[in-house]
């Protein structure tokens, strides 16, 4: 599913991996563990395509992560960042902008399957005529998770999704991605909830291995 392959990446003079190798299969749910700086957004950026190896090569899919593909990768990919930062818009009014986006216009962005999801994040109805800039940052994450979901998207990257959510939704959210078997799931996180689930695999980037 995705495949990184003897990478060799330095970023502004220092250097992030060396002969780095990871392999992640469709359907698994991935955390990825490390202090900051190990590399774990760049891991990221490199599926996506925002930055190229010096050396090695990325797969998604059995292809090769290019200039070629990578427009399709990205929207095979949905990818939540612990910064959210979507503009000056209200959630009714972002909800809109990306569903009028080409591409999502087979998509549904409003019914029952959005009320599903606000239910289940705990969203009030009225949050969809707030200005997004003042949502709190676990309300930023929940709208981020919603959205990402409408956008019917089979592999996840999250990076710190549950840092500002409460115990209660912490818990909620890492089940809600990890008992959908077909989802590919890699997140960055620190959180007990993710470690200590049964069914998440943990790559220390540290030790490059398995825990």
């Amino acid at each position: 599913m995705i495949r990184f392959e003897n990478i060799d990446l330095a970023y502004q003079g220092n250097n992030v991996f060396s002969d780095f190798s990871l392999e992640i299969a469709q359907g698994e749910k991935v955390v990825l563990l490390g202090k900051s700086g190990l590399g774990k957004s760049s891991l990221f950026s490199l599926i996506l395509g925002f930055v190229q190896p010096q050396n090695g090569k990325v797969f998604f899919n059995e292809n090769r992560v290019d200039e070629r593909i990578v427009w399709n990768v990205r929207q095979k990919v949905a990818f939540i960042d612990q910064e959210i930062s979507i503009g000056d818009y209200s959630v009714s009014e972002w909800l809109t902008f990306v569903s009028g986006i080409k591409a999502n216009h087979s998509l549904s962005f409003g019914g029952k399957r959005l009320k599903e999801l606000m239910d289940f994040f705990e969203l009030s109805r009225d949050i969809l005529n707030k200005d997004i800039s003042d949502l709190s940052g676990g309300e930023k994450q929940r709208v981020a998770i919603i959205v990402s979901v409408l956008l019917e998207r089979d592999v996840f990257l999250l990076d710190e999704v549950t840092s500002a959510l409460d115990e209660n939704l912490k818990k909620k959210t890492a089940e809600f991605f990890v008992e959908r078997k077909d989802w590919t799931v890699v997140s960055i996180s620190h959180d007990p909830v993710w470690l200590k689930n049964p069914w998440v695999k943990v790559f220390d980037l540290e030790k490059k291995t398995w825990k």
